[in-house]
């Protein structure tokens, strides 16, 4: 099934593009559609699938992620380079430990 985030799980909070609630997100590569950091309806999937890339389910690694996310992330990226960056990012943080 997959890790689960609810939005009381983030640190921040994210605007909902409700318009596109129903779109497909982030299910994995390839993805060349644009990712939109600023809609938790695209943040939530993605951060899903990259806990899940680790298997992880340390709420300090998600609060790391999302530093990533609002501070680090280029703003004009696809899904799959921001899953890319993302993951990198943990890889990272797991090498720090």
């Amino acid at each position: 099934m997959g890790i689960r985030i609810n939005p009381s799980d983030l640190f921040y909070r994210y605007p909902k593009n409700h318009a596109n609630k129903h779109s497909p997100k982030f299910i994995g590569k390839p993805d060349s559609h644009a990712f939109a950091a600023d809609d938790l309806f695209e943040v939530i999937p993605m951060l899903e699938a990259v806990m899940d890339a680790y298997d992880c389910r340390d709420g300090n690694v998600l609060n790391e992620l999302e530093e990533v996310l609002v501070r680090w992330l280029p703003k004009d990226v696809t899904r799959e380079q921001a899953f890319d960056i993302l993951v990198e990012s943990v890889s990272g943080m797991f090498e720090q430990r």
